[in-house]
């Protein structure tokens, strides 16, 4: 049964890797703001983000994102839903404002002037005129991180953003997650190994995984 007001919808998810299965008939509702999944390793927190961005394919189940459904929508679902996951970026042969402008074709709710003034304050004014293959892994991730952060989308899935950020950037992506526990449009979807802090886990929707 579908909860009043969820953004994103899963329903009979099952999922498995060759040898290893993940899901077996997982459900959930996603609601507007911050939800907070858990678990141990091996539970499949990333492989859950990648199902709902429609990165892997499920077995079997239904993901619907305002009633848009990824398997017979995939084009129309997946203009809705922006994943950052916890590598480097791809389409690094761009420079960052040629990626926002990438992204801008791909997400008409990007903001691009947002997401540049974010990545200046993770510290990548410097870099501006460097394509993004001549960065580091980390510093590639905060210029996703940042688009992230405007995507604009209904559903936003982060795979460890407060991964290996120096201090002032975790103070800025944590207040940042803290303040998405108010969005009321967006469903922000992170799993994190570390807590996302006193603010942002005091407001966060906490969902935990089954045990694998």
């Amino acid at each position: 049964m579908t909860t009043p007001g969820a953004v994103l919808q899963v329903h009979e998810l099952s999922f498995s890797y060759p040898g290893r299965h993940v899901y077996t008939g997982w459900s959930a509702d996603f609601m507007p703001g911050f939800t907070w999944v858990r678990g141990s390793n091996g539970s499949g927190k990333s492989t859950l983000l990648k199902l709902l961005c429609g990165a892997l394919p499920a077995l079997t189940g239904r993901i619907t994102v305002h009633g848009v459904d990824l398997a017979a929508q995939r084009l129309h679902y997946q203009r809705q839903v922006f994943w950052c996951g916890p590598g480097g970026i791809a389409f690094d042969h761009l420079r960052p404002h040629e990626y926002w402008a990438f992204l801008r074709s791909l997400y008409p709710t990007f903001d691009a002037d947002a997401a540049q003034h974010t990545a200046d304050a993770l510290g990548l004014a410097p870099h501006r005129r460097q394509r993004l293959r001549e960065l580091s892994t980390g510093t590639q991730r905060k210029v996703w991180l940042a688009a992230a952060l405007h995507a604009g989308t209904a559903v936003v899935l982060l795979d460890e953003p407060l991964n290996a950020l120096d201090q002032a950037s975790l103070r800025l992506v944590r207040d940042h997650l803290a303040r998405c526990a108010a969005d009321t449009r967006t469903a922000w979807i992170v799993v994190s190994h570390e807590s996302p802090g006193t603010a942002a886990e005091a407001a966060a929707r906490i969902l935990d995984l089954p045990e694998p």
